[in-house]
């Protein structure tokens, strides 16, 4: 019963996601990931909702800190204004350096940040998900590229990826990258 009403509470806060029954799938990631070279900027292309995404322009720029620690600088173009938010990716496995954590305040755990597929110079696929008490599961997937448009067949690359991963993209969109400001 206590489960039921906790789930009914939650699903105002997951309506701007996109949440599936059961838990979460578990793609195969990036092999010998190699995070130097996934360093600097990536622009979004695509993406399943994320109600902390509303914006246009959306882009992340990522460096290593001198801790080791990755440095997430995600911003958009929302409200007449760039927004940006900062955060901290890490490895918390060595041996699974594709499978990163990320979070964006010192009161948050980290949330997967899973590279299921790179080349480093033009596009990423990445993926995340988190499980509530197993009941579902609420998933994040971007398609990332170095320029703010990738050709048709890159993207259908991308999904079919995804979709090969048992990822649903029914609520897939495009991301708006017009009448940006490039720095």
């Amino acid at each position: 019963m206590s489960a039921v009403y906790l789930l009914l509470l939650m699903l105002p806060l997951v309506s701007a996601q996109t949440y599936h029954w059961g838990p979460c799938p578990n793609p195969k990631v990036q092999p010998s990931f190699n995070v130097q070279q996934y360093m600097g900027r990536w622009y979004e292309i695509a993406k399943l909702p994320a109600s902390f995404e509303k914006g246009k322009c959306i882009e992340a720029n990522y460096a290593v800190r001198k801790d080791g620690t990755i440095q997430v600088l995600n911003s958009q173009f929302y409200k007449d204004k760039v927004r940006v938010a900062e955060g901290t990716a890490v490895i918390p496995d060595k041996r699974e350096p594709a499978q990163l954590g990320v979070s964006f305040s010192y009161f948050t755990p980290y949330s997967p940040y899973w590279i299921l597929s790179t080349d480093y110079t033009s596009l990423s696929v990445v993926y995340s998900c988190t499980d509530v008490l197993r009941l579902f599961h609420v998933d994040y997937a971007w398609i990332l590229g170095r320029s703010r448009f990738l050709p048709p067949e890159t993207v259908r690359y991308a999904q079919d990826l995804l979709i090969g991963e048992g990822i649903d993209l029914f609520r897939m969109q495009s991301t708006d990258q017009t009448g940006c400001k490039d720095d």
